[in-house]
C-alpha cells in the first residue's frame, strides 16, 4: 500500500505532524501539485490526500492503483465524485473539524468592520493620535452588535455555531436553510424564507456548500434585496456569491462593508472586482486553517483511512 499527499503546504508549515498517516502506510508528501503533475504525484499510489488540488474524470481514469481519495477539509467540490463512483474509488470528507474555527472567523470578520481595530491600530501608528487628539476618535464609524439582526445563510454545523455566538453578543438571529428547524426557534432566533432575511438582516453570513442549486445563489437580484447599510460575510465558498454585484453594492453605497474567506477563483484573480471595492476585507482561504484546526484535520484524515482500510469507511460521500 502507498499514500500520497498532494498539496501537504496546504495543511502544513512544517507546524503540523504527518506521523497519524505516515503510521499506515509509506508515504510520499508533495508541498504542492500543479495540474500537469497530478498524474505523476499519484504514481501508482493507492490512496491519495488533497485538499486544493483538483481530481477530475481524466485523473480517476488514469490511476492505475487509486482505492480512495481523502480530502482535507469538509467540501469536496474539487473532486469529480461521480467518475470515482464509476471506477469503485471512495471519496471521503472530513465534516465538523473546522465549525468552531470558522465561526470564531465570521466574528472576527463582523468585528472588525464594526469596530475597524485594525484600522484604529494603523490610524495611532501613522501619529493621528498625536496630531489631531479629536479626529482620531472619529476616522472610521463604530457600531454595536447589541439588538442587531444577523441573518444566517445555513444552519449547519457552522451555521449553527453563529447562531449561539450571535446570541451571546445579545443579536437576534434569522435563519435561512432547506430544513426548518422548529425545535431550534425561541424568542431570539426564528427560521425565515430567504428574500426575507436578506431584507432584514444587518449583518448577512453564508454557510452553505457549494452545489449547482447553490452558485450564484448571492445574485445580483438578491443583493438588491439586501437591506440598506448590512453587511456580508463569506466564509463558504465564493461561487455561492455574484462577485461584480457584491462589488457595484459596495461601491454604490447598499453594503456598506463585506468580508470574504473565499472567492470564485482561488488564488483571486488579479482583475478580480473585490479587490478594488470600497470597505471589503479579503482573506487568502484561512478560516479553517488555526493550528489546532489543522492537528485535528489530519487526525480526522488519518481515522477516515484506517476506518476504509478496515473494511469500516466512513465520512464517503459517495456511497
Amino acid at each position: 500500500m502507498k499514500i500520497a499527499i498532494l498539496d501537504g503546504m496546504a495543511v502544513s508549515n512544517n507546524d503540523v505532524s504527518w506521523a497519524p498517516i505516515e503510521s499506515i502506510a509509506p508515504t510520499t508528501i508533495y508541498d504542492f501539485t500543479g495540474k500537469e503533475q497530478i498524474l505523476e504525484h499519484i504514481g501508482d499510489a493507492d490512496f491519495i490526500f488533497t485538499n486544493r488540488t483538483p481530481i477530475n474524470r481524466e485523473v480517476i481514469e488514469k490511476a492505475p492503483n487509486l482505492k480512495w481519495i481523502g480530502v482535507f477539509a469538509t467540501g469536496y467540490n474539487l473532486i469529480d465524485i461521480n467518475a470515482a463512483k464509476e471506477k469503485g474509488i471512495a471519496v471521503a470528507n472530513i465534516p465538523g473539524y473546522s465549525t468552531s474555527a470558522v465561526a470564531q472567523m465570521v466574528f472576527a470578520m463582523i468585528l472588525e468592520l464594526y469596530n475597524h481595530v485594525g484600522d484604529y491600530n494603523h490610524a495611532v501608528h501613522s501619529g493621528i493620535w498625536q496630531r489631531e487628539r479629536e479626529r482620531a476618535m472619529w476616522c472610521y464609524p463604530l457600531r454595536e452588535l447589541y439588538g442587531k439582526t444577523i441573518g444566517v445563510v445555513g444552519f449547519g454545523a457552522i451555521g449553527s455555531a453563529v447562531a449561539r455566538l450571535a446570541e451571546a453578543f445579545d443579536m437576534n438571529v434569522l435563519v435561512y436553510s432547506r430544513t426548518v428547524k422548529p425545535e431550534a426557534e425561541h424568542e431570539r432566533l426564528h427560521f425565515a424564507a430567504l428574500d426575507t432575511v436578506l431584507a432584514q438582516s444587518d449583518i448577512i453570513t453564508i454557510h452553505l456548500p457549494l452545489f449547482d442549486s447553490t452558485r450564484g445563489l448571492i445574485s445580483a437580484q438578491r443583493i438588491a434585496k439586501i437591506k440598506q447599510g448590512a453587511v456580508l460575510i463569506n466564509t463558504a465558498r465564493g461561487p455561492i456569491v455574484d462577485e461584480q454585484a457584491l462589488a457595484d453594492a459596495l461601491n454604490g453605497g447598499r453594503l456598506s462593508g463585506a468580508a470574504v474567506d473565499v472567492t470564485a477563483k482561488e488564488p483571486i484573480d488579479a482583475d478580480n472586482p473585490l479587490l478594488a471595492a470600497k470597505n471589503c476585507i479579503i482573506t487568502p482561504h484561512i478560516a479553517w486553517a488555526p493550528i489546532e484546526t489543522r492537528i485535528r484535520l489530519v487526525e480526522m484524515a488519518s481515522d477516515n483511512l484506517k476506518s476504509f482500510i478496515a473494511g469500516s469507511p466512513k465520512n464517503i460521500v459517495n456511497p
